[in-house]
């Protein structure tokens, strides 16, 4: 997973200093790339392309991992005559039909077109077909910045989930930034900002403007189609295997809970036509001596014959990482922080192994109603508009988390249910299906995803895995770190202190002493009020009676060890 950075300077900053002195004067504008760039560098250990320009006031940067295109693909990425360039960060599912579109749209006497990487695409598809068809067409996770020397023109974009994260800001000046991650702009903009998913920038400098083209008619009616059963397993299936193009060393995570669990199978079944029987793919999972998710995982890795590493913390350590993970995360969100340090920990460890690509099964509870709390919907409405929610929100937790704690490490993370087709589809079943229901083979068990498990109930999973309630991630490591992690979180904070949280952090005002610890960190962190913004707490419905902890074993249908 790499990183982008860019500073476009205004009109009037070029004009005033013409290229001598400043701070983002030309001569020093690329220097200053360079040194803010370099706090994102762990998303992209392999390479660092820059890319000034004095003429056009421009520095572009990407801090690259090399995943698909490896000896071709560095970046900053030009056209053919120099006038389009592009820094990209994540991966252009489909960019090979894209490459085939642009090809038999070749009129007489053009050269045939071979992407020099996933993301190269992008420039081609934009000069050949603009920036409208390139936005509706593209699939993938992804952010950009483009440059078109020939209008003058911006182009910033981020896929439709958010999968990938994207940060923009002004300084003094009044100087366009965009960064990968909040702490290349924290420095130097008063004002920083979540770029939002599923929109694009375009335009002159002085004239940029905000498009969401991303838009379905899920987000604003409730659905009225039933579920396929055969649609919604092929459709997995297509997003997985779109999501295994790699030409590095893979892997996926395996918590042994039902998510990813199926990704684990599905890639392990493609993986195995491919490569023959003899294919292993490598898995991992995480946790606490005598974790809950080991035995689960244990059982997945033996029934898909996977090759498969138990990584092992102890709380101690665990709490070591408490700073990291407000840093790496750039949150004080309590349910994010506590599943992050998990994630660092273990994908260190990957990484130290030679992996740089894993899958994982991010994205499932939002599409499927899959959190505890959505046993408790008090009707098929709510549950609706509440996953709806969830799904669009995923950028500020599940996605967050998922991408910088694996990029803290120069790892990228794949998520296949959220590939836009699937979410699309998955998203336009009624309601009525994607809801809990009550499980019976002998039995009466109320069970979320429901139509998911039936989906794939052969030959996939241990019915023991594919039947097992959710557990979340940072309950699923140890029932201990969660009461660890509170208890020590609100130790630093005297009631004194905890008093002033609505006075001190009047944006998100802190409803317990663990989450006023995060935000001290986080204040220490990122001081700006505008930091504190980008920020969205996750919790529960508490107006259907939920607890207002995240953690899933606050929740009364909550069975342990199950």
């Amino acid at each position: 997973m790499c990183g982008i950075f860019s500073i476009f300077l205004n009109e009037r900053h070029r004009r005033l200093y013409g290229g001598e002195t400043d701070l983002c004067g030309r001569k020093e504008s690329a220097e200053l790339a360079f040194r803010q760039s370099a706090r994102q560098r762990h998303r992209g250990p392999d390479h660092t392309g820059l890319v000034a320009d004095e003429d056009e006031g421009f520095v572009l940067v990407q801090e690259r991992l090399c995943v698909i295109g490896v000896k071709t693909g560095t970046q900053p990425f030009l056209s053919q005559d120099g006038q389009v360039l592009l820094v990209a960060n994540g991966e252009i599912y489909n960019y090979l039909l894209m490459a085939q579109e642009i090809n038999d749209a070749l009129k007489a006497g053009e050269n045939m077109y071979t992407p020099r990487s996933d993301c190269d695409v992008i420039i081609a598809y934009y000069e050949k077909f603009g920036v409208d068809a390139l936005m509706k067409n593209i699939r993938g996770m992804f952010a950009f910045v483009l440059y078109d020397k020939k209008n003058g023109c911006i182009l910033v974009a981020r896929d439709p989930i958010g999968i990938v994260p994207l940060y923009s800001g002004k300084d003094a000046e009044g100087n366009l930034w965009i960064a990968s991650e909040m702490k290349c702009l924290v420095e130097t903009c008063p004002e920083v900002a979540i770029f939002p998913p599923g929109h694009m920038y375009y335009g002159s400098r002085e004239k940029l403007k905000s498009v969401s083209y991303f838009e379905s008619d899920w987000m604003y009616e409730i659905p009225q189609a039933k579920v396929d059963l055969e649609r919604l397993n092929k459709s997995l299936e297509d997003a997985v295997e779109s999501h295994l193009q790699c030409d590095v060393p893979m892997g996926a995570l395996l918590s042994g809970g039902l998510d990813s669990s199926l990704i684990a199978s599905i890639a392990t079944k493609i993986m195995k036509k491919r490569h023959g029987p003899d294919y292993r793919l490598k898995t991992y999972s995480v946790g606490l001596v005598r974790g809950p998710d080991f035995e689960f995982a244990r059982m997945v890795a033996d029934y898909i014959g996977s090759d498969h590493t138990e990584v092992y913390f102890t709380i101690d350590e665990g709490l070591n990482y408490i700073r990291d993970a407000v840093l790496h995360g750039e949150t004080y969100d309590i349910t994010t922080v506590r599943c992050t340090i998990p994630l660092l920990l273990l994908s260190r460890y990957i990484k130290s192994e030679g992996i740089k690509m894993v899958l994982s099964g991010e994205g499932a509870d939002e599409l499927f109603g899959g959190y505890l709390y959505f046993h408790q919907a008090p009707n098929a409405e709510e549950f609706h508009f509440e996953t709806v929610k969830r799904v669009q929100n995923l950028h500020y937790a599940d996605c967050l988390r998922a991408n910088k704690g694996t990029s803290a490490w120069g790892l990228e993370l794949r998520v296949p249910f959220l590939d836009t087709d699937f979410v699309n589809y998955v998203m336009s079943i009624r309601p009525e299906d994607r809801k809990p229901k009550n499980k019976i083979n002998g039995l009466v068990q109320p069970m979320e995803k429901y139509i998911l498990r039936e989906a794939f109930a052969e030959d996939y999973l241990p019915q023991k895995v594919l039947w097992r309630q959710k557990e979340q991630f940072s309950d699923g490591v140890g029932y201990t770190w969660i009461d660890t992690i509170t208890k020590y979180a609100a130790s630093h904070i005297s009631d004194a202190e905890f008093a002033s949280a609505a006075t001190r952090y009047p944006i998100n005002p802190p409803p317990t002493k663990e989450a006023f610890y995060y935000r001290q960190i986080f204040e220490e962190l990122f001081p700006h009020e505008s930091c504190a913004s980008t920020v969205t707490r996750w919790v529960p419905r508490t107006d259907w009676g939920c607890s207002a902890d995240p953690s899933g074993r606050k929740q009364t249908i909550h069975k342990e060890n199950v």
